[in-house]
């Protein structure tokens, strides 16, 4: 029994299992991100989730600034994604569809990328250049 108990264990997909979050800062604004910063997470993403809490995020860490593209291959919900400097600020934002397989990529090389629900940035008058905090130790 204790083998097979194990043997359950080993075969939970990475992406089941709950990744670390961080606090992040827009303005007054409180965001909650969970961290994608390695190969196998920022491939998983959001992806199959059904909800997003009305300030939950992912905030995807990438290894360098570049420019870095997303798409919303197997994802469920509209999402916007703000891609950011290596000092938080925000380089550019995308609406983003549900499905879609179009490219949404950094205007300039980005360092990360934060995807919350559509519209989000927007709602609350965050525009490209504005800085976020919390990034200091997201990884």
């Amino acid at each position: 029994m204790r083998g097979l108990l194990a043997l359950m264990l080993i075969a939970v997909p990475a992406w089941a299992q709950p990744l670390p979050t961080v606090q992040l800062q827009a303005g007054m604004h409180i965001i909650r991100a969970e961290v994608a910063a390695d190969f196998s997470t920022r491939a998983q993403g959001l992806m199959h989730r059904k909800s997003l809490g009305q300030n939950d995020g992912m905030l995807f860490v990438f290894d360098e600034a570049a420019i870095h593209c997303m798409w919303m291959k197997n994802t469920l919900i509209p999402l916007s994604v703000a891609f950011l400097d290596e000092r938080g600020a925000i380089i550019n934002i995308a609406d983003m569809r549900p499905h879609s397989e179009q490219s949404h990529c950094a205007a300039q090389p980005a360092r990360y990328a934060l995807e919350m629900n559509r519209g989000w940035f927007a709602q609350r008058g965050i525009k490209p250049g504005v800085q976020l905090g919390g990034l200091e130790r997201p990884r």
